[in-house]
């Protein structure tokens, strides 16, 4: 019963422990199915979850969020390990995919629900969503001279 006890104790650890070496990442890039696809390739991306967030309503259905009027994007949750990519490296993988000029959608899904977006977990991390965001903005205006 002891050594039963002890590996319980240590499994639980353990997963607490996997938890904090996992980070996570919530990006709105368009269309949710097209992030996910373009974000489950990256090496060290442990998994990529489609769902709404940002909006008023309280568990919206696909159908409420396709019709608009939620204030819910389609976005990804992203939970990758640390060790093997970065938050930044995952932030140039979203600007990649979209278009941050357009406010009507991404490419060919148009819609308040298609709005490109990163949503943060920490101040660390708004800080690299920030920093990505000019840095973006001055290589596109710096291009165009």
């Amino acid at each position: 019963m002891e050594k039963m006890m002890f590996f319980v104790v240590f499994l639980l650890a353990s997963a607490l422990l996997q938890g904090e070496e996992r980070g996570k990442a919530t990006f709105a890039a368009g269309c949710f199915w097209c992030a996910e696809h373009d974000l489950q390739k990256v090496p060290g991306v442990i998994e990529v979850v489609s769902g709404y967030t940002g909006g008023h309503q309280k568990a919206p259905s696909y159908q409420q969020v396709s019709h608009g009027g939620t204030g819910h994007y389609e976005a990804v949750e992203v939970v990758y390990d640390p060790k093997k990519v970065s938050y930044e490296q995952l932030l140039k993988v979203f600007w990649r995919n979209v278009d941050p000029t357009d406010g009507g959608g991404q490419f060919c899904d148009r819609g308040d629900q298609y709005r490109a977006a990163i949503f943060y977990h920490s101040e660390k991390k708004e800080n690299f969503a920030e920093a990505s965001k000019s840095y973006l903005l001055f290589v596109r205006h710096s291009s165009r001279l």
